[in-house]
This record gives C-alpha cells, sequence and structure tokens, in this order.
C-alpha cells in the first residue's frame, strides 16, 4: 500500500504536468496579441512564434510578416499575409523576431507568443 507521502508526491507530479501542457498549449496558440497593425511594426523583438494572423481590412495588395527584429531587415519573410479577409493559423516559429509588414490599405491582427 501507497503512503500517503507518496500519493501526495503522485499528486503534486500530476499538477506539474498538466502545468506544463497548459503552458504549451498558451505558447502554441499565441500568448499575446497585437491589434490594428496598419504600418510596418516589430512585433515581437526576440524570439517566439508566430500563432496567427487575422486580415480584418483586406487592402489592394498583399503584406509579409518576417523572422526580424527589426523594420528594415526583409531578408526572412516567413508569412505572405493573404489581401482577403479572414484568420489564417500561421504556427511557425521566429528566431530573431516577428515584423509585420501590411499590404497597401491592409489592417492586420497577429497573435504571437
Amino acid at each position: 500500500m501507497a503512503s500517503l507521502s507518496d500519493l501526495l508526491t503522485t499528486a503534486k507530479n500530476i499538477a506539474s504536468a498538466i502545468n506544463g501542457l497548459a503552458q504549451t498549449y498558451v505558447s502554441v496558440q499565441g500568448a499575446r496579441i497585437l491589434q490594428n497593425i496598419t504600418t510596418t511594426t516589430v512585433v515581437n523583438g526576440a524570439a517566439g512564434r508566430l500563432a496567427m494572423v487575422t486580415v480584418t481590412t483586406a487592402g489592394s495588395s498583399v503584406g509579409t510578416i518576417y523572422d526580424a527584429a527589426a523594420t528594415g531587415t526583409t531578408t526572412r519573410p516567413i508569412y505572405t499575409i493573404p489581401n482577403t479577409v479572414g484568420v489564417v493559423f500561421v504556427n511557425l516559429p521566429v528566431v530573431y523576431g516577428i515584423v509585420v509588414t501590411p499590404g497597401t490599405g491592409q489592417a492586420v491582427t497577429v497573435s504571437y507568443s
């Protein structure tokens, strides 16, 4: 028969595992949101994950999202923002950061971690 100490240790381990799963879920789904991006914007200046892109205003041309920490760095495009209204689950990791450059007339919202 298990002792009380063994049962409490097991309960603690289960709680820790559930917490780890919850943190992973939030990280993949995007823990933060930046809304109504209409000009080139540094969303995140460090490694992380681009979770979701929502185009709220279509505009007349497509935009681009870069793996970068500064607005002038356009050598690592990771996603082309369509010029149609809608939600897209991107779920891509970034090494340097996230820079969003909406297309002409576009407004977008991004979810990231």
